[in-house]
């Protein structure tokens, strides 16, 4: 039999589905199976980060574009729309909303306990996981805990023990490399057959990075690549039909980069592999995003040639690659596949609307916690004399910035008065989280003023990061500034309405430095990419850098409060790595912030306008921020902002003469 197209369209499924009525249709895989095919439909949920609710802690309100119990209550009628189907996740489900930090910090995890996200993954029938980056934000010996309540396998290939290799050792390793299933499916004729299914995952070699308070001296990492060539045949001379790599990473390039953090693409053009799914970058592939990405077919649903499929982030959307199977001789191979990202909720005009409701099993299982989430966040430490926001945080100094700078200079001082350092100035760098991008319109910080409770700390401060001081010099605080620089697109003088932001630049790497005051020329080429790389030498973004009204010293020294992300490396930032770090703290940035505003009763959090553009005849930019901002546009300072009508997907546009 000829080789089948792979490149049936969703849309033509959709229309013989909505043709049937209410009836379930199957999958054309399905329905065209001959007696030596059968149709394998692999679901995958990936950066769960503990949404089991459709809620946001946040913001003390349902939200309905997040929750594993949204996203399950498709799985029933996905699963059977394929003759043979399995359930698998690609990690980050462990830390990333309040009720994670609940039971890492408040509960903890007793003997017996399981925690709620594996409650909920419990009643859904996984049958397999990988590890995220952010598993390991509280330890290894939490993470453990929390693995050992999970009724379906963890699988990790690149994550070794101690200071080991992963040199082909399956005991250097913390986990099984991969598990090969026995999968029961049943071919076009209702004939069951054993087909065995491979599962292989990865985690970004990153993580030593990230969360090295937790395994430097206890964990080693490998290339992912390198681990996939070394385990990947070892899993086909064990027998594995079908191999499906389980890659807690982005695309990435198609060229080899050593200890790449998005290397998906290149792990699905290894040999042995026959479908990818991926997560990390909370994107949906097949989608817009991915248009003009190399490597990626957004039509056939494929990256570098393999089925792949990105299934968003907190529920969003549940990934589907299909496989038709064919039997060759006494194996199977992959004949033909389609992928899809299916989603919990659609967009309409500025509102978002559901597409399904909560599966009732899934939010029973974690009832319990979720009430005493509740009950942590709504706990208040103190109150604030404005509002505290992020809706300009990118085009201005910020009050939710400015409060968290405040937190860790004042906290930093302390740490170090009685030692070598307590002379020298300390700034401190904070980013904005939430400020839109791909979490949406409503992903802004947004705290009334009154009363601050622990749900608005973590709103301030998504991340459970710890506090770090990195020694530097006045030269290293220009580059530092820099790098955080290249969020803005270069700008014509004399030319109306350009597009200010980069959208491939994150927020949480725009760092603004609080202790000194600066300008930002946008005539001026970015220095420096997203990823770090020095691509303009002479441009000079930074201008009028000044310490205490003077211009600054660039051998100076000068202590930055920031966090172990950001001191680790994380970003790329030049010159800015372990070899800079002088302190360690064993606090969070979020307990820092607590600590702050109790002590302080009231916050003040109006920003100090240390930062702001050049001028620039002529120009003007457009940016996009949440509808909501414009409560809040008069009293930027610094900046002349009006509203420039509608954006896309919710959002609000904005334009700013320059």
């Amino acid at each position: 039999m000829s080789k089948l197209d792979n490149t049936i369209s969703r849309r033509s499924f959709l229309a013989g589905t909505a043709a049937a009525g209410s009836l379930v249709m199957l999958h054309p895989f399905s329905a065209r199976a001959a007696a030596n095919q059968a149709h394998l439909r692999i679901m995958e949920t990936t950066d769960l980060h503990v949404h089991v609710f459709p809620y946001d802690y946040y913001g003390d309100k349902p939200n309905d574009t997040m929750g594993l119990a949204r996203t399950a209550s498709i799985i029933d009628a996905i699963r059977a729309e394929a003759t043979n189907s399995m359930l698998v996740d690609n990690g980050d489900f462990l830390q990333g909303n309040p009720m994670g930090d609940y039971i890492a910090y408040e509960r903890g995890m007793r003997e017996g306990d399981v925690h709620p996200i594996i409650k909920a993954m419990n009643t859904l029938g996984y049958e397999c996981s990988t590890l995220g980056n952010h598993e390991f934000n509280y330890g290894l010996d939490f993470m453990f805990k929390v693995l050992s309540g999970a009724n379906f396998p963890f699988v990790c290939a690149n994550l070794t023990r101690g200071g080991l290799a992963a040199n082909g050792r399956e005991d250097d390793l913390f986990l099984k490399p991969y598990v090969i299933l026995d999968k029961k499916v049943k071919d076009g004729a209702g004939q069951e057959h054993t087909v065995r299914v491979g599962l292989i995952g990865f985690v970004p070699p990153q993580i030593m990075n990230w969360d090295a308070k937790h395994l430097a001296g206890k964990a080693m990492t490998r290339d992912i690549v390198r681990a996939a060539e070394a385990w990947v045949p070892q899993m086909r001379e064990e027998g594995a039909d079908i191999v499906v790599a389980l890659s807690h990473s982005g695309f990435g390039p198609l060229q080899y980069e050593e200890n790449l953090e998005n290397a998906s693409a290149l792990l699905a053009g290894i040999d042995g592999i026959d479908a990818i799914v991926t997560g990390h970058s909370h994107l949906d592939f097949p989608g817009p995003k991915f248009e003009g990405v190399e490597g990626a077919d957004n039509a056939k649903g494929l990256l570098n040639g393999k089925p792949a499929v990105m299934g968003g982030f907190w529920g969003s959307h549940l990934g589907l690659i299909d496989l038709m199977l064919e039997r060759d001789g006494n194996a199977w191979r992959v004949a033909g596949s389609t992928s899809e990202a299916r989603p919990i909720f659609e967009r309409v005009e500025r509102e978002t609307k559901p597409l399904v409701e909560s599966k009732a099993e899934v939010e029973e299982a974690a009832r319990e916690d979720h009430e005493a989430t509740l009950k942590y966040v709504r706990t208040a430490v103190g109150k604030t004399s404005a509002p505290l926001h992020s809706y300009f945080a990118l085009v201005a100094d910020d009050p939710s910035v400015q409060i968290v700078a405040q937190a860790q200079v004042w906290y930093i001082k302390d740490m170090l008065k009685e030692t070598a350092y307590s002379d020298i100035p300390v700034l401190s760098a904070a980013a904005p989280f939430k400020a839109g991008g791909r979490g949406g319109a409503d992903y802004y910080t947004d705290v009334p003023a009154g009363d601050v409770a622990i749900k608005h700390v973590a709103d301030l401060y998504l991340y459970p990061n710890t506090v770090q001081a990195v020694l530097v010099t006045g030269r290293n605080v220009k580059e530092w500034l820099e790098m955080s620089a290249g969020i803005f697109n270069q700008v014509e003088p004399g030319k109306p309405d350009q597009p200010l932001l980069n959208d491939a630049f994150p927020s949480y790497n725009f760092d603004v430095i609080d202790g000194v005051t600066y300008a930002i020329d946008l005539s001026q080429p970015p220095k420096y990419d997203p990823k770090g790389e020095l691509i303009n030498p002479g441009a000079n973004r930074i201008v009028d850098l000044k310490f205490n009204g003077e211009p600054i010293d660039a051998e100076q020294k000068f202590i930055v409060a920031t966090n172990n992300y950001r001191a680790g490396g994380g970003g790329n930032f030049p010159e800015i790595g372990p070899d800079k770090l002088i302190f360690e703290a064993p606090d969070t940035n979020r307990d820092v912030i607590v600590r702050y505003i109790v002590e302080q009763g009231t916050i003040n959090p109006s920003a100090d306008a240390n930062w702001g553009f050049k001028p620039l005849d002529g120009a003007s930019v457009l940016f996009e921020t949440g509808p909501k901002g414009a409560e809040f546009a008069g009293e930027v300072k610094g900046v002349d902002i009006a509203p420039a009508g509608d954006g896309e997907n919710g959002f609000a546009l904005y334009r700013i003469t320059l």
